[in-house]
């Protein structure tokens, strides 16, 4: 598997197992099916698995499947949403939701620990549900004042190896995180061909993927992909029950796009993984897969390379990103 240089972190491969599928978020899979999808993901060369304790039975899965021994060269990430906390709450709370996550995958330290929430300006008033911003998202001055050293604690406490960020909402803002320092290690950046965080955030703004992932990539942070199949919005058919409205409305809005890949005779899912792959500044693409049937779809992906010239131009010429600006 192809390889890449990942910010300061070192090369990692181009793609990372994430959590959610396995987890159930993305639908239904069995306990066994999700410790298989771990063993072969990394027996295929995938060495970053990006976890949550938001994803259900993940990291208790990580735990099973490997005991507390992860494979040489494995790297393991996790996260925490704290939104908006006084000062002095920040560290314990961060801390004690690491803690969590060790015990369940069995490990002493992670190698990324995200900040798994929006940031916003102190002023930022959310165009809806503004009345639950402290729930959703930390402010810059609570980022900057109490969340950054928080993390750089928890380094020197040798439970995490760096730290991340979680870049959507408030393009301005996740900007300066990875311009200015102190900088994070990684940033966790929407990369699709819509350019659309989908439910991620619950009111319509342009996006600004691509200047976030350049920021980053042009300061050094690494580039942790996410969203390349939109939530099943660019696969062929949704498969599971829960659904966000922005996600259905991708979903739809993206109908000139698989008219395109079935004219081509190719399945939707595997161009949107080989899009995003070949995405400028893109360095590892997380995966949202819930099995193995799918984990292969997405390795074929990365197998076949950049999408041709032409199809690219394909593509670009439906106008979905501005369809949906």
């Amino acid at each position: 598997m192809e390889k890449r240089q990942f910010g300061s972190i070192g090369e990692v491969s181009c793609l990372t197992l994430g959590g959610g599928g396995i987890g159930q978020v993305w639908g239904e899979t069995s306990r066994d099916e999700g410790i298989a999808t771990l063993h072969m993901a990394v027996d295929e060369g995938i060495d970053v698995i990006d976890a949550a304790p938001g994803y259900k039975l993940c990291e208790a899965l990580i735990g099973e499947a490997f005991d507390g021994r992860l494979p040489s060269g494995v790297k393991v990430t996790t996260k925490c949403g704290i939104g908006t906390l006084p000062d002095e709450q920040v560290y314990r709370r961060l801390r004690a939701s690491l803690e969590q996550s060790l015990t369940a995958m069995r490990l002493e330290q992670v190698d990324l620990f995200f900040l798994h929430n929006q940031i916003c300006p102190d002023d930022f008033v959310y165009p809806a549900e503004n009345e639950r911003r402290a729930e959703i998202a930390t402010t810059w001055s609570s980022y900057r004042d109490a969340v950054v050293p928080a993390f750089q604690q928890l380094q020197r406490d040798g439970l995490i190896g760096g730290w991340g960020i979680t870049g959507v909402s408030v393009p301005p803002t996740i900007v300066d995180a990875v311009t200015l320092g102190p900088r994070p290690h990684a940033v966790q950046a929407v990369a699709n061909l819509l350019d659309s965080p989908g439910g991620l955030i619950g009111f319509s703004t342009p996006s600004r993927a691509r200047d976030i992932i350049e920021a980053a990539h042009l300061s050094g942070v690494g580039v942790m992909a996410i969203r390349a199949v939109q939530a099943g919005a660019l696969t062929s058919s949704f498969d599971r029950k829960s659904l966000h409205d922005r996600d259905t409305a991708d979903f739809e809005a993206a109908a000139p796009y698989r008219a395109l890949c079935a004219r081509w005779g190719e399945d939707p899912a595997i161009i949107a993984y080989r899009y995003a792959l070949d995405m400028a500044g893109v360095e590892t693409l997380v995966l949202g897969v819930k099995n193995r049937d799918e984990l292969s779809d997405a390795l074929a992906a990365e197998r076949a390379g950049p999408l041709e010239p032409e199809q690219l131009k394909e593509i670009e010429a439906l106008g979905l990103r501005e369809v949906l600006a």
